[in-house]
């Protein structure tokens, strides 16, 4: 989702600075197009031959260089940008912009932006509680700016507390739905996603391969978009996105009570998780010692994604996934009748664990192929699809 997008990256003075240059790093990783505006006190810390050598465009600090205001000026620079991240964003910068004064480059650009700004300060534990300073940071919420606050930790000056820049990781996702158009507002998703786990004893289970990365992504990509998204995360599922809530499971039945909880009256729901098909019999209290060969009863599990789809307070739209090893459409046309869901993504049971995936998309009277790609592209895909079902309450 950065691709192709251009940051306008703020720097601030402060000894977090050195974190900025991580940040751009991961910015341009991501296909992002970088320029740099430092101040004066912030080029104390880190040159800017640095950032130049990185971004490879210079570095931008001077308010009346001519040279500039014929080319990229001021305003130019600014309306350049699809959104402006200021990081490390300090108790001063901070004061002066709430304060409506543009003294150099960098204030002058948040005041003349009609662009959405990401602030991320980094001060003193003392200076970011201290009144004045939180009273400026409400005047910039009001206004519009978007703030991810900073984070406990060991602060330059020794102390130990809030004050600590925000990890560039954590800045580049709020980063994103700056730059996503948000299509889902207003929407609830309930995604599940990884594998159940059926324990047979104190230390044997029943699992599968699954991964759950596809739901992961499933789930920031909505959220990005903004969803307010609701995670039923199986066993050893990815992190994700801290605006994403998420429920950790591990049986069938921990995983169906926590589905049908979150799921009453939402949007859309997508049964992306590797569901066991079968659970033990019974459930041996403590080891199962060696006894020689044995037999094992399993009874079936309850059907997740086919009780969501009957449940009185239904999803309006409900999504499911089917992995086959053949007759993938024909499987999924079936099981897309008998389950009462909306739309089946078929897949291939060797993209279980594949860094890539496809597929087919399959409703009543639509069917198409999900050519493989990478499972994020594969996501955003598939947010696309279920769209085109549209969400109009039934």
């Amino acid at each position: 989702m950065f691709q192709g997008k251009r940051i306008l990256l703020g720097v601030g003075g402060g000894i977090a600075v050195y974190r900025a240059v991580e940040l751009m790093r991961l910015f341009i990783k991501q296909g992002a197009e970088v320029q740099v505006v430092m101040t004066k006190s912030a080029q104390e810390f880190v040159t800017p031959l640095t950032f130049e050598a990185l971004s490879g465009n210079k570095v931008h600090s001077d308010l009346f260089d001519l040279t500039e205001q014929h080319g990229m000026g001021h305003i130019q620079l600014v309306r350049w940008a699809d959104v402006v991240v200021v990081a490390p964003a300090t108790a001063n910068l901070i004061t002066k912009v709430s304060r409506g004064i543009g003294e150099d480059l960098l204030t002058t650009l948040l005041l003349a932006s009609e662009k959405p700004v990401l602030i991320a300060p980094a001060m003193n534990v003392s200076m970011w509680q201290a009144e004045s300073n939180q009273a400026n940071m409400k005047i910039l919420r009001e206004r519009g700016f978007y703030i991810v606050e900073p984070v406990l930790g060991a602060l330059a000056c020794g102390e130990q507390g809030a004050g600590r820049l925000a990890e560039p990781e954590t800045i580049v996702q709020a980063t994103l739905p700056l730059l996503a158009a948000q299509t889902l507002a207003g929407q609830t998703w309930v995604i599940n996603a990884g594998p159940t786990i059926e324990a047979w004893d104190a230390v044997r289970v029943l699992s599968n391969r699954a991964t759950g990365t596809l739901g992961a992504l499933l789930a920031d990509a909505a959220a990005v978009r903004g969803a307010a998204v609701t995670l039923i995360a199986g066993k050893d599922t990815p992190p994700t996105r801290a605006d994403v809530q998420r429920i950790d499971v591990e049986s069938a039945a921990q995983m169906l009570e926590a589905s049908m909880d979150a799921a009453k009256g939402v949007d859309v729901f997508v049964g992306t998780a590797a569901v066991s098909d079968f659970k033990f019999a019974d459930e041996v209290q403590g080891k199962l010692k060696r006894s020689g060969n044995m037999q094992v009863e399993l009874i079936e599990n309850i059907d997740i994604i086919q009780t969501v789809a009957g449940m009185q307070q239904r999803p309006t739209k409900v999504i499911a996934f089917a992995a086959e090893s053949e007759n993938h459409v024909v499987y999924a046309q079936d099981k897309l009748k008998r389950k009462g869901v909306d739309a089946i993504i078929a897949n291939d049971v060797s993209n279980m664990g594949a860094d890539k995936a496809s597929g087919w998309w399959v409703t009543a009277n639509h069917q198409e192929t999900l050519p493989a790609t990478s499972k994020q592209t594969f996501a955003a895909n598939i947010i696309q699809a279920v769209c085109s079902l549209g969400l109009s309450k039934q």
